[in-house]
């Protein structure tokens, strides 16, 4: 962690420097720092403050970057975005961007100065500046989905420990590569599946793992559905000021700029996501696999199922409009994934009742009896790791070097169970799969579709 902490440095953000100038210039600033005081993060030492950078400001970081702040133990010293700052996210009244958090930081912490003023966190529009920064010890990677696995590796390789949203990968190959640069450099990855961190959710899987539904037999994961975005005759737009589209796109193909193919639709189109599967899917995907104790394994079987909807042709979105597949894991499970509105959960279905989350209801467990609602975990029945905030326990982990509550490997296997779940709707066919060397079973035209190629200069 960083002994010191800047409290007044130059925003770059509307520079790219060359990454020799970036590093000269980085260690003139850290050479001479100027300590924060307590007021402004709390009482613990320079020496016991993590430095964290936000990695993407666009929707998830009106969540993201707020839990961070509360943090009295981090300061965030950096944020990062190819967008100068807009709206056209999520909702009209979200104006989001790298300068829009740059500011929220910075009043965040001059509330806490008698000056009523701080200038202290930095704003960048290429993550290599900041990874290229020595007193950055974390970054949240809030980036699309087709961006985790690249900038995760560069952050590990820079020293960084992670925080990368879900769903953790766009493919099976990308969450294979952050497995490996987690493990070599030996760093933390928490996997932003923040229902781990729910009580109600823990209770429903400790009610599965001790038996209390009898014998499992199936799992649904509840998502949702979406729409077929722009239709046919959508015309490419003008790229806006202060965008800068070529760094969004990436390792990406190159495409034409639409303002629904970026900031936060850009998850129903399967070159940077997996539709609402991988979005809402994953979460409610990590609650069965959490409640099944499958975190380094998965199905063996996959299947289309009736009721898929895809767009129309002609229209901007590709990933499905309605979901629905079959899997199986080698006990002999089912695993269900469908679109079901509203709302999206988790449903485990056992020989003696049935217990169910969903986000409609975060309160209680739902199940099928209130004697399975109300049984007691006894001190030697299995409990499972106990998070009340995810952030904290990404924290508590950079200290104890020990892995948090959702680890790379763990992240990975949900993300694969969506991707899988996908392709498996796409070719239209059961697929059989080895979660032990993950591959598809004698199916070299699915075997291709558990990678795809970076387009240059990008690659890991």
């Amino acid at each position: 962690m960083s002994k010191q902490l800047n409290s007044d440095t130059t925003p770059t953000g509307n520079v790219r420097l060359s990454r020799r100038k970036f590093v000269a210039a980085a260690t003139a600033v850290v050479a001479a720092p100027t300590i924060v005081p307590s007021s402004v993060v709390g009482a613990n030492a320079p020496s016991n403050r993590i430095n964290v950078a936000l990695i993407g400001c666009g929707n998830q970081s009106r969540v993201d970057l707020p839990s961070m702040l509360r943090q009295p133990d981090a300061q965030v010293v950096a944020v990062c975005d190819v967008n100068k700052g807009s709206d056209g996210y999520a909702r009209p009244e979200h104006f989001l961007g790298r300068e829009p958090a740059q500011k929220k930081v910075n009043d965040h912490y001059a509330e806490k100065t008698r000056s009523g003023q701080f200038k202290g966190c930095d704003a960048y529009a290429d993550f290599r500046d900041v990874l290229a920064r020595d007193d950055v010890d974390a970054v949240m990677i809030v980036l699309p989905d087709h961006w985790h696995a690249l900038a995760t590796v560069k952050a590990c390789e820079a020293g960084k420990d992670v925080y990368c949203q879900k769903p953790m990968s766009l493919t099976i190959h990308d969450g294979q590569q952050m497995i490996k640069a987690v493990r070599k450099h030996g760093r933390i990855l928490q996997t932003g599946s923040q229902y781990r961190s729910n009580a109600v959710v823990r209770r429903m899987c400790e009610l599965v793992r001790n038996g209390r539904i009898g014998e499992v037999k199936r799992a649904i994961s509840i998502i949702n559905g979406s729409g077929a975005g722009p239709g046919p005759g959508w015309k490419e737009q003008p790229v806006p000021e202060g965008f800068d589209y070529d760094m969004w796109l990436g390792p990406a193909p190159e495409a034409p700029y639409h303002i629904y193919r970026c900031l936060y639709r850009f998850r129903f189109l399967q070159e940077y996501s997996g539709g609402q599967v991988t979005n809402t899917g994953a979460h409610a995907t990590d609650i069965v696999q959490w409640a099944l104790g499958k975190d380094h394994t998965g199905p063996v079987e996959f299947e289309h199922q009736p009721g898929i909807v895809w767009p129309p042709d002609g229209h901007l979105f590709t990933t499905a409009m309605k979901s629905h597949f079959r899997a199986r894991y080698a006990d002999g499970v089912e695993f269900v994934c469908r679109t079901q509105e509203p709302g999206f959960g988790a449903r485990i279905e056992g020989t003696e009742g049935w217990v169910q989350f969903s986000v409609n209801n975060m309160k209680e467990v739902e199940a099928s009896s209130d004697a399975i609602k109300n049984s007691v975990i006894g001190a030697d029945e299995i409990h499972l790791p106990v998070s009340t905030n995810h952030y904290r326990n990404f924290l508590d982990s950079i200290k104890s070097r020990k892995d948090p509550i959702e680890p790379v490997e763990a992240g990975h296997r949900t993300a694969s169970i969506c991707h899988l779940g996908n392709i498996a709707m796409r070719l239209e066919r059961k697929l059989q799969w080895d979660p032990e060397q993950e591959v598809f079973v004698n199916d070299a035209d699915a075997n291709q579709m558990l990678r795809r190629p970076y387009r240059g200069p990008w690659q890991i």
